[in-house]
């Protein structure tokens, strides 16, 4: 299971350009090491971009006085606002180009601070871009074209708390501006927990997490933020509403499902009732080696479609073995966890490891009860799993051109997706580059019916066209995984960057059904433009 970060330090800062807090990012020599193992990256690192190099015209409007105490023109405030946390953001600011930056930074604190907000823009001709924690990896919160007279960011933090908790139900309603340790502090002396810890845990809300369907903690099972979502309240241009609290319901479509994914694009989520469950007290993990990353795929298959659902099961290709720390010799390597609050999970270990066996692997001496550290490769996928976003902009500043994306498909097209993803991606690098690239790959969620692989791309660029290199990288990437059908994003979202994919991925009856949704919900076309539909 990931490493659970704790609740941040009040007295850290966090990074107006690049991922987290200042405190944690590569300094210059560790940057040049970094850069040193890809031939052709930059003699020394970039510098550490500036707000006072920026050049942030004046606002264009300026908010009712009944509003104007909930936002800030604040240079600072305003560029920490102007885009999320992709490698094409942190090129961008660290070359000065950071994009149109909002005029205004709004912070409400209720769901009428939320609506008055909405209506002003509505009238005026603001453009409204929700934003949580600013993780988006996809150009989910920033604003690109010239339509709207001028551009709010509507972050939600401060609508933090956890509102009720109803123990009977192991339920809690939560607002949706809450960052994943806040919230956690907060279920805790209930020993309760919502369980879902993405990457981006610290840095990111519960908000966000729902209207981009992020996947989390589990690697079978309950995968996405979807499973654990009983009811929204949403505020739409057009009105706010509340769907009733269910375990489940035939009652036609489903009102949730309308604002999961959605972006932003069609209201903002203020407040969720979530499923909770109690915190586990038993837990036990262990890796497993394979020397031919196909049987690891059959082992993985197996272990899937065996029922004995792993918290973690997440497999490493040999090259992102080698960059996590978990294995030196060309392994593949499996980190394997189960986790529970009632009965011990040694057993369920045991039998995933025999499945693991039966197809190639060796070792696997698992931890046996919650005391006990894990092993080594374990350890090391650990650390390595909160620290890569770190090292990816410490790369960035020596040059080098990093992506990373994730996808899903059946089993039956897996192999031939992940052969693809190397040969040609690997193939798009070296010719927009002239330098061979890195091209890893793991899993990081199974299910009984597929996978869903993550691939990191690295290569050396050419000084000043890294945004040139990552657009041809990115575009056969998108093409190979259209032609496999697989999808363009299993829990990054769509933003702006995979709309292409989206578009030719999801059925027109229901571009259809969603243009008019977007219509009806938001006849000004404020929110959040140009993400899922025009």
């Amino acid at each position: 299971m990931p490493a659970v970060p704790s609740h941040p330090g009040a007295s850290r800062t966090r990074s107006w350009w690049g991922w987290g807090y200042t405190d944690a990012h590569p300094d210059d020599a560790e940057c040049a090491a970094m850069g040193a193992l890809l031939p052709g990256t930059l003699s020394r690192p970039l510098p550490i971009p500036r707000v006072t190099d920026l050049s942030i015209a004046r606002p264009v409007v300026t908010p009712p006085p009944a509003l104007a105490h909930l936002v800030t023109t604040e240079p600072a405030a305003r560029a920490a606002h102007a885009m999320g946390k992709a490698y094409r953001d942190v090129i961008r600011a660290l070359r000065g180009r950071p994009g149109r930056i909002p005029d205004l930074v709004a912070r409400p604190t209720d769901n009428q601070q939320v609506a008055d907000l909405l209506d002003w823009a509505g009238e005026h001709g603001v453009a409204v871009i929700p934003f949580g924690g600013g993780s988006s990896v996809v150009g989910g919160v920033e604003y690109r074209g010239d339509t709207h007279r001028a551009v709010l960011s509507l972050d939600l933090t401060s609508m933090n708390r956890v509102l009720e908790v109803d123990t009977a139900s192991r339920s809690a309603r939560i607002q949706a501006g809450a960052l994943g340790p806040v919230l956690e502090d907060q279920l805790r002396p209930h020993g309760l927990t919502l369980r879902h810890f993405p990457q981006s845990f610290e840095f990111s809300t519960l908000g966000g997490w729902l209207a981009t369907r992020a996947g989390g903690h589990y690697a079978t099972g309950h995968t996405h933020i979807d499973d654990f979502a009983q009811s929204l309240h949403v505020v739409t241009p057009a009105g706010a509403g509340t769907s009733w609290r269910l375990p489940a319901s035939g009652a036609g479509p489903s009102p949730d499902r309308l604002f999961l994914g959605s972006e932003g694009a069609l209201g903002v989520i203020t407040e969720a009732w979530m499923r909770l469950q109690e915190r586990p007290r038993y837990k036990a993990s262990t890796s497993v080696a394979f020397a031919d990353f196909r049987q690891a795929l059959d082992a993985v298959r197996a272990i899937a479609q065996s029922g004995l659902a792993p918290a973690n099961c997440r497999l490493l290709d040999p090259g992102e073995a080698l960059l996590s720390g978990a294995s030196h010799d060309g392994s593949t390597v499996l980190v394997l966890g189960f986790e529970s609050a009632t009965i011990r999970v040694d057993d369920r270990l045991s039998d995933a490891l025999d499945l693991a066996r039966a197809h190639g692997g060796r070792g696997g001496a698992p931890t046996p009860d919650r005391d006990a550290p894990p092993d080594a490769a374990v350890s090391a996928w650990r650390s390595a799993f909160l620290r890569m976003p770190y090292l990816r902009d410490g790369l960035a500043r020596m040059g080098a051109v990093v992506e990373t994306f994730e996808t899903a498909a059946t089993w039956d097209r897996i192999p031939a997706l992940v052969e693809a993803v190397r040969s040609e991606v690997g193939a798009a690098a070296l010719k927009a580059t002239g330098h061979p690239a890195t091209v890893n790959c793991r899993l990081t969620h199974v299910y009984p019916d597929g996978a869903a692989p993550y691939f990191t791309v690295a290569v050396a660029g050419r000084p000043g066209d890294e945004l040139g290199i990552w657009d041809d990288i990115k575009a056969a990437a998108n093409d190979v995984l259209h032609r496999h059908r697989a999808t363009i994003t299993h829990h990054h979202a769509v933003g702006r960057d995979h709309r292409p994919g989206y578009d030719l991925q999801r059925p027109e009856p229901f571009a259809l059904a969603l243009r008019a949704a977007k219509n009806a919900l938001d006849p000004h076309r404020i929110l959040n433009p140009g993400v899922l539909i025009d």
